[in-house]
């Protein structure tokens, strides 16, 4: 194989969490295969809990949905299901992202008490400083944090374009038996399709699969 196209497919793996590349540029698995290595980890039970919810989910809204975890001020796919639409969001399972421009992210982060949020950012070991392929986006954390309040105030999220120009997210957090939210449920489109008379119906369905893993969850716990 050419020396630059296996260049390439290295860097589209490290791009989706496959791979990673430490500082002797040596390429390793990445997250993405450590996770899947873990099998017992709570995040693989999250996800194979979620799965089915997921694909539920997509057929009632016809949209794409995402399960979102935060890992500091980033935030990780960890569970995608793509729409059958021909014009859709396609899969982010795997992704890592500022966790301010991810709609589950930003559940999560509303979780946080200021000096949490605070914390969150000012630590290199859970922010995008040790990812060189995530942009360098610390947000205001004053805005950011009143922008937190209403989300954990309405007990939904709206994300119109923070990620990438032309898509919104409407998301809900799901928690465990303790009342912590442990992810982001979300449902992703083209703003073309996106409509503020759907977001009752997007929330109410949102909610519904939430507490359905939520209980999935809670069973789980107990046997």
């Amino acid at each position: 194989m050419p020396s630059g196209v296996a260049h390439r497919l290295l860097q589209m793996l490290v791009y989706r969490d496959f791979a990673v590349q430490d500082e002797n540029r040596t390429y390793r698995a990445g997250p993405v295969l450590e996770l899947a290595a873990r099998s017992p980890s709570q995040t693989a039970q999250l996800r194979s809990v979620a799965l089915p919810h997921l694909h539920s989910l997509v057929d009632t809204v016809q949209e794409s949905v995402n399960l979102t975890i935060r890992t500091g001020a980033t935030a990780r796919f960890i569970a995608s299901v793509e729409c059958a639409q021909i014009l859709r969001v396609g899969s982010r399972e795997g992704m890592v992202f500022p966790a301010h421009r991810t709609t589950g992210g930003l559940l999560l982060l509303a979780e946080l008490s200021p000096a949490e949020l605070e914390a969150a950012y000012s630590d290199p070991a859970g922010t995008e400083a040790d990812r060189p392929d995530l942009p360098n986006d610390r947000p205001d954390l004053a805005k950011l944090h009143a922008k937190l309040v209403r989300i954990r105030k309405q007990g939904f999220a709206v994300n119109q374009g923070r990620s990438e120009r032309g898509l919104v997210a409407v998301g809900v957090p799901v928690r465990d038996a303790g009342g912590a939210a442990v992810a982001g449920l979300s449902v992703s489109m083209p703003s073309v399709r996106y409509d503020r008379d759907r977001l009752p119906a997007l929330v109410a369905a949102l909610s519904r699969a939430a507490g359905a893993i939520e209980a999935e969850l809670a069973r789980a716990g107990r046997s």
